[in-house]
């Protein structure tokens, strides 16, 4: 068990510790340190039609929930359109992906247990700066 205290967070809208991914960026709001790496809480931001991350699993919960526009999601081998107040659970080992086919910026809570997520985060930016993300039906 971890003897050190965490401090109470008070973060207003858009602070956090940002990422840029070209067409998609992170801001994580608590991770690591904050959480004891119980879990982390980002948002993702997709401009308008947008490919997200590609198709992945992890062994990590994944747990989304529309906080701006309309996202589609791939959960398994199906892709679902969730507009602003959806809720997505892609349970560890499961294949997902999000994408914003809509023309306006869409976004996610995101919460991924257990924590720690964000230590990846400068190779995953790094790998975009080298594979730009694609636009949707070929906009």
């Amino acid at each position: 068990m971890n003897s050190e205290k965490r401090q109470p967070i008070f973060l207003s809208p858009d602070q956090g510790r940002s990422y840029s991914m070209g067409t998609m960026s992170a801001i994580f709001k608590a991770d690591g340190k904050e959480s004891a790496g119980k879990y982390s809480i980002s948002e993702w931001w997709l401009e308008p039609y947008s490919k997200g991350p590609g198709a992945h699993s992890h062994e990590e919960d994944d747990v989304f929930f529309v906080i701006e526009g309309v996202m589609t999601f791939l959960i398994g081998d199906t892709w679902t359109e969730a507009p602003k107040g959806s809720f997505v659970l892609a349970p560890g080992g499961t294949t997902h992906d999000f994408e914003n086919r809509s023309g306006t910026r869409a976004g996610v809570l995101n919460i991924s247990v257990p924590g720690n997520f964000e230590q990846h985060m400068p190779q995953i930016v790094s790998w975009f700066e080298q594979h730009p993300l694609g636009k949707v039906d070929g906009r």
